[in-house]
Parts: C-alpha cells; sequence; structure tokens
C-alpha cells in the first residue's frame, strides 16, 4: 500500500509508470481536481449528439432529458465509487478488477476495455473533433483526422500529470463556451408537446441506455486518474468530486442535444448544423470548443486504453511500455476514425454507444458485489501480479450474463443491419434492457458463485 504525501510532479515529464503501485513519493493532487477532469472531457459534441440520439429513438424533449439524466445518475453513481478506490490501491481500475475476476480472468474486460473504450471512443471522438475542425478551417475531413489523432497522441504519450494539468486548462475554456450555447439553444427550444401521446417505454429504455453507455464508459477508468492521489485523500470527496463532474457535464450537454434536434437544428453534418443556429461569433468558438473537447476526452481514452491492455497482460519488456503502447493504440483508432467519417456516423454510433453498455454493466455489477462482500478484506494482496489470484465467479457471470442480456433484449437497427433479441422489436414501442438485464443477472450469478467458492 502506498503511503501519503503530497508532492507534485512535472507536467511535461514522460511518464514511466504503467500499471505498479504508485509510490509514496509520487502522490499528488487533490480530490477537487477530478471534477475538471471528468467535466472537460465530457464538454464535446459528441456528448451533444447523445441528446439528439434520444430524440431520433422517438421521445419528445422533455422525455429525453428525463431519459440521459437517468442513464447518466446511474453511470456517476458506480463511478465516483470506484474513483474512490485509487488512492488506496494506487493502480489502475482494470488492476483493480482482478480482485473479482482473477489474473487471467481479468484479460476478458481488460482486453474489452481496450478495444471498446480505449480504441472505440478515440475514433468516435477523433471523428466529432474532425467534423468540428473542418466545419471551422474547410480542411478535408481526413485532414482534419490527422491533426486530431497527432495532438491526442502526443498529450496521452506524455503521461498522467499532462493530461492532469491539459484538462484543467481546457476545462476554462470549454466551460464557458458551453455554458454560453447552453443558454443560446435553450432559448430558442420548442417545447409544446402533446400530453395525450403515449410515453414509449421502449424508447425511453433506449435513450437511458445511450446515456448511460457514454458515462458509464468512463468508470473501466475511474481508478486510472485518482490513483496518484495521496493515499489518506478522503474516499468521500473524490467520490462526489469525480461522479459530480460526470454527471453535471454530460447532462448539461445532454439535454441541450435534445433540445437543438427537437425543433432548434436543421438536417445536415451535425457539427455544422449545430452551429448553424448560433451567433457567427459563437459558432467559431463552438466549433474550436468542439475540436478542443475531443482531444480533451481521447488523451484519457487512449491513455487508460493502454493500461487496460498491459492489465490484461501485455509483456513488452521497456519501462515505457505504456508510452509505446499509447502510440499503437492511437494508430488503430485513427484508422476506425477515417472509416467513421466515410459512413454513417449517428447510427454507428448509437450502435457503439449501446454495445458499450452491454459488456459494462455486467462488469460494473460484479465489481460491486465483490466489493460488497470482501468488505473489510486487503485485497491488494489479490490485484498484484505476484499473487496470481484466481477466481471463477467473474469470468463466468460476465460472459453468462452478456451472452443471455444480448440475446434476448439486444436492439441494432442500421440501415444495412437490423438484429433484434428475443423479447424485442422494431419500433419505438419496443425497447433495449440489455444493460439493466446484464447488472442483475451477473450479480445475481457471481454472488451464488462467491458464497459456493469462499466456503470457510
Amino acid at each position: 500500500m502506498a503511503q501519503n504525501n503530497t508532492g507534485s510532479a512535472k507536467a511535461t515529464s514522460i511518464e514511466t509508470n504503467d500499471i505498479a503501485p504508485i509510490p509514496a513519493g509520487e502522490r499528488h493532487g487533490k480530490a477537487w481536481h477530478l471534477f475538471t477532469v471528468w467535466s472537460s472531457p465530457n464538454l464535446e459534441f459528441a456528448t451533444i449528439f447523445i441528446g439528439a440520439l434520444a430524440v431520433f429513438a422517438g421521445l419528445n424533449v422533455w422525455q429525453a432529458i428525463l431519459a440521459v439524466t437517468l442513464g447518466n445518475a446511474i453511470a456517476a453513481v458506480t463511478h465516483g465509487w470506484f474513483s474512490s478506490w485509487g488512492p488506496r490501491h494506487g493502480v489502475p481500475q482494470m488492476v483493480i478488477s482482478r480482485s473479482a475476476f482473477g489474473l487471467r480472468g481479468n484479460i476478458l474486460p481488460a482486453a474489452t476495455s481496450t478495444l471498446v473504450a480505449g480504441i472505440g471512443w478515440f475514433a468516435v471522438n477523433t471523428t466529432s473533433g474532425a467534423f468540428a475542425l473542418t466545419s471551422l478551417t474547410n480542411l478535408p475531413v481526413a485532414a482534419s483526422v490527422t491533426i486530431i489523432i497527432l495532438v491526442q497522441v502526443i498529450a496521452a504519450f506524455i503521461g498522467h500529470n499532462f493530461i492532469q494539468k491539459f484538462e484543467r486548462y481546457a476545462f476554462f475554456y470549454l466551460v464557458v463556451v458551453f455554458a454560453i450555447v447552453a443558454v443560446i439553444i435553450i432559448s430558442q427550444g420548442k417545447y409544446d408537446v402533446n400530453p395525450t401521446a403515449d410515453f414509449k417505454w421502449g424508447a425511453f429504455s433506449v435513450g437511458v441506455a445511450l446515456a448511460y453507455g457514454y458515462t458509464q464508459g468512463w468508470t473501466a477508468f475511474a481508478a486510472d486518474f485518482t490513483r496518484y492521489l495521496p493515499a489518506n485523500t478522503s474516499p468521500r470527496a473524490v467520490g462526489l468530486a469525480a461522479g459530480l463532474g460526470n454527471f453535471t457535464a454530460t447532462t448539461l450537454l445532454m439535454s441541450v442535444g435534445a433540445i437543438a434536434w427537437s425543433g432548434v437544428v436543421g438536417e445536415g453534418l451535425p457539427t455544422s448544423v449545430f452551429a448553424a443556429a448560433l451567433p457567427s461569433w459563437l459558432a467559431v468558438l463552438t466549433l474550436l470548443g468542439i475540436a478542443v473537447g475531443s482531444v480533451s476526452a481521447n488523451v484519457l481514452n487512449i491513455y487508460s486504453g493502454t493500461m487496460s491492455f498491459i492489465a490484461a497482460g501485455v509483456r513488452l519488456g521497456f519501462k515505457t511500455r505504456r508510452a509505446i503502447m499509447v502510440v499503437i493504440a492511437g494508430v488503430l483508432g485513427g484508422g476506425i476514425s477515417y472509416f467513421a467519417v466515410e459512413d454513417n456516423f449517428r447510427f454507428i454510433f448509437e450502435l457503439f454507444l449501446l454495445t458499450v453498455g452491454y459488456w459494462l454493466a455486467p462488469w460494473v455489477s460484479i465489481l460491486v458485489v465483490d466489493r460488497l462482500l470482501r468488505k473489510g478484506q486487503d485485497i491488494d494482496k489479490l490485484i498484484t501480479e505476484g499473487a496470481k489470484h484466481r477466481s471463477i465467479g467473474g469470468p463466468i457471470a460476465f460472459v453468462i450474463a452478456t451472452v443471455v442480456s444480448v440475446s434476448l433484449f439486444a436492439k441494432a437497427e442500421m440501415p444495412t443491419v437490423q438484429f433484434y433479441g428475443a423479447l424485442t422489436g422494431p419500433g419505438p414501442e419496443n425497447g433495449d434492457w440489455t444493460a439493466a438485464v446484464g447488472f442483475v443477472l451477473a450479480a445475481a450469478i457471481y454472488y451464488v458463485i462467491y458464497k459456493a467458492t469462499n466456503k470457510k
């Protein structure tokens, strides 16, 4: 266990720590910094567009706002709690996951986190940032993608301290710009709805799932950005700062998106039509903010995606293996970005968000139950690489819950591909309850297996 320390480190020094516990001499920072760490990456266009997706699912403006608020609240609670574990253990989130999954079994969620979150989210946010840069400069989209990728990879390559500093300074610009944007869009909103229309629970479940998938997506990285804090940092302060930072930014901008696409904006490239609803001077600042926001989000994604990759057991034999993997993940995520800008971004983004929730809900559920069952235990001895801790409950519960919930309730609707689980179907009257079912099922299965295999 790392001891208490309030020292600091240079932001421009390339980080050489990867997944080992952070030494006492390198612990620094304050809990309140986490509010900006988790607000800044959510002050971006991808967050806004989730509100639009809730409207596209068949919800009116008020229903869409309620749906995204609920999804964000559920995700923020566990994000805050998981963040509070970082100072105590001093290791990334996916290393803490070994408590429930074991050293080898943890390869499953760690590898999934790398592919879906570290690389997939990198591609999604790079695409929105590139759209904004193209709208701002008239550069070809491919050129904008290249510029955004280079900036993100350099920032993530330097490491934790630079990222913390970048997020803090980006916050001040982003919060001012998007606060003004929110006031203008809200003032233009059309809020009249048909009070006699039936409430579409299916569409509502999709809206909740979209917001949940986005906001819960950060939870796989939660402890990554708290592990450098002194070990005696208040868990309550850490949890509140991280959870509220996440919830506040996501709920505000998703609500703005729901209002904007309920009669304020028209058809076309999402970033361009959104900016067109604003005064010209603010449109320029907003497009710049969207580009900065995408970078702000992706320096976290690519950094923690590589943490997950290393936690899965990758061995390169170099002290700077984390920095090397940042570059590799950037290349893979960047390649997907070039593909995304050529296809239908709306449908790809919606499918991706739902998929994130499909695997995250069971994983989060298993860690919650594991932490409750192990209350009072010192899990540090279980999560070190030398411990070779084994746990069959995590992998079994994860696989069964994910497969069963997807088979029964998953819903994917794209122009060329449609998939419906056995208990759902097309249209707003049919929902996507995959994440909710996966969460409950994984919790029950893990609880039973833990009790059966940990009898004294």
